[in-house]
């Protein structure tokens, strides 16, 4: 990989005329992201840098994980529900009618309603953040909870349930793994929006022997930001910023000053 640049910030603020988002192309025709190539005439490409791809149910029933044993599910995304009732029709699971779920968000546990009648169900949830969804967990101590989740992910749940002392079980129903991108040329871009961890190892993997040289990259969170840094590459962009909650408004301010010097 690219030892990082000696350039200053300002010699590397040239102009931007094509961009990569390593997520997939936004299904709104009015996301920001149009919006943005529009304002400034600029061309966006958006290619996903990871995949999510399903643990078989062969594969998790080697760690030993009896779904129920437990008496409440840990959500925190749509995948690990999809995932978590995959799993439990290929191993013919009956999940019973009052089994807890403790959702992340309120659209988490809407997304409940695709496999069980929601009304019907206890279902707790969040507004988003995890403090919210700690709070609710710590008033059902004595729930054996299982959490199910990808082979990456944060700590900020195991490492509350263990220093709480509440009973949880981690069940990697999903991997993260790189996409191929053999077919993409990575050099035609003059600015890269990551927006994980795995993408950056995406982009490593994918191209071992990737130079940097005068192209942009850009963080969202600072855990994608110090993925970057540790690859040896030099971070241009990091969003949110205080007046730019999300990437589009990141990008919108760095364009307008690389565009208009």
């Amino acid at each position: 990989m690219s030892q990082t640049s000696t350039q200053t910030t300002e010699e590397r603020q040239t102009k931007v005329s094509q961009v990569l988002v390593t997520q997939s192309k936004p299904a709104d025709d009015k996301s920001p992201y149009f919006e943005l190539a529009s304002k400034y005439n600029i061309t966006i490409d958006f290619r996903p840098f990871i995949q999510i791809q399903g643990v078989s149910f062969k594969d998790f029933r080697r760690n030993k994980v009896n779904i129920l044993d437990h008496t409440a599910i840990i959500f925190t995304s749509r995948n690990a529900i999809d995932h978590f009732f995959r799993i439990c029709q290929e191993g013919r699971i009956e999940v019973p009618a009052d089994m807890k779920y403790f959702c992340i968000s309120e659209q988490t546990a809407n997304y409940l309603q695709k496999y069980i009648v929601i009304r019907k169900r206890k279902i707790f949830s969040g507004t988003k953040t995890a403090k919210e969804l700690f709070d609710l967990i710590r008033k059902h101590k004595t729930e054996k909870f299982l959490f199910p989740c990808s082979n990456i992910r944060s700590n900020d749940i195991p490492d509350f349930m263990d220093t709480s002392g509440l009973h949880l079980t981690e069940a990697v129903m999903y991997e993260t793994v790189a996409t191929d991108l053999s077919d993409l040329d990575i050099n035609q871009y003059d600015l890269i929006a990551f927006f994980s961890p795995s993408g950056v190892a995406s982009l490593k993997s994918n191209f071992p022997d990737y130079q940097q040289n005068g192209t942009r990259l850009a963080a969202f969170g600072p855990t994608t930001a110090k993925a970057i840094v540790e690859a040896g590459l030099t971070l241009d962009i990091e969003a949110p910023l205080p007046n730019a909650p999300s990437m589009t408004g990141a990008l919108d301010l760095y364009i307008r000053k690389a565009n208009n010097p």
